[in-house]
């Protein structure tokens, strides 16, 4: 598995680090959107590889205030981003902002339009893509997402608080050691209980994304509080694939379910065993799901 060289789309004064896999390059467009202020080294190469297995071109990228993307200043005083969940403090930019992210990237690689996946808070973005940019997105995949429409209390109905009282708990790094530890601290909290823990391939992304590092409450509160100005999922037209783990860890299944339940023929799949990641025993079906997706849409745009 390779990846291009890393380089840069730029939104207005943002620059956004992408990469595409150079392996079924010449396969439909598959844009992927990493959740809260991780890198896209956290995608798993298998899962990209069997997406490329799938027919799929696969191009990934750090979202604002993550990865090698711009960070945005920081705040004076240091964020919390439940707080900023519940009440949309660090609000610096959009969720407007974030969703032309995506087509900036979609531009700077030549893509007219392109399915587009997006897991826990890029599964938000990834609705919000197709909802603002409807002719660029061909089919939707919202993974371990909330409804991107839920208002910010009522997202916490969705929540698990326990879960989020160990993530408060993870205290920001201070060296390379320190960030590892972090990541893969971070990497169990989420993990499927109903599947091994590879702790040698997270290790590895890990390793890749360290110097960018995980555990920035700043960002995470800028992203999470970035207001959404635009429609609701009921206005949604892009043919949809919602997939949850039952055992999700950070979100319940409801969130999947009320996400489903908002977008016209979504379909569901609740996937046993399954937490807030997508394990590797997992890489060949959820590729499936999508390739199926893709083909399902191919089949109604040929009618006559």
């Amino acid at each position: 598995m390779t990846w291009t060289e890393r380089r840069f789309a730029r939104n207005g004064a943002v620059e956004l680090a992408y990469d595409q896999l150079q392996e079924g390059a010449d396969g439909e467009p598959l844009l992927l959107v990493m959740g809260l202020a991780v890198s896209r080294h956290w995608w798993p190469g298998a899962l990209c590889s069997a997406f490329a297995d799938a027919g799929f071109a696969v191009a990934r990228y750090d979202q604002r205030d993550a990865g090698e993307s711009t960070r945005l200043p920081k705040p004076t005083a240091r964020s919390n981003p439940f707080a900023a969940l519940a009440a949309g403090r660090g609000a610096i930019y959009t969720a407007e902002d974030m969703a032309d992210d995506a087509v900036a990237v979609m531009d700077e690689l030549g893509w007219e339009s392109a399915h587009v996946f997006g897991q826990s808070l890029g599964g938000v973005v990834a609705q919000r893509v197709a909802l603002r940019h409807r002719g660029r997105v061909r089919t939707l995949t919202s993974s371990a997402s909330l409804p991107s429409d839920v208002g910010r209390l009522g997202a916490f109905r969705h929540v698990r608080l326990g879960t989020l009282a160990k993530f408060a708990r993870v205290k920001p790094a201070r060296d390379r050691e320190e960030r590892i530890a972090t990541g893969l601290a971070v990497a169990r909290i989420v993990a499927s209980p109903g599947y091994p823990f590879d702790e040698a391939e997270v290790l590895e992304r890990i390793t890749v994304d360290v110097d960018t590092s995980i555990a920035d409450p700043d960002a995470q509160s800028r992203q999470i509080g970035a207001p959404w100005h635009g429609p609701s999922l009921a206005e949604l037209r892009v043919p949809t694939l919602v997939l949850h783990g039952a055992d999700d860890p950070v979100l319940k299944p409801s969130a999947g379910r009320a996400t489903a339940a908002a977008i016209r023929d979504a379909r569901l799949v609740i996937q046993p065993g399954v937490g807030h990641d997508i394990p590797r025993e997992r890489h060949a079906a959820v590729a499936a799901e999508v390739r199926a997706l893709a083909d399902r849409t191919a089949r109604v745009d040929d009618r006559p």
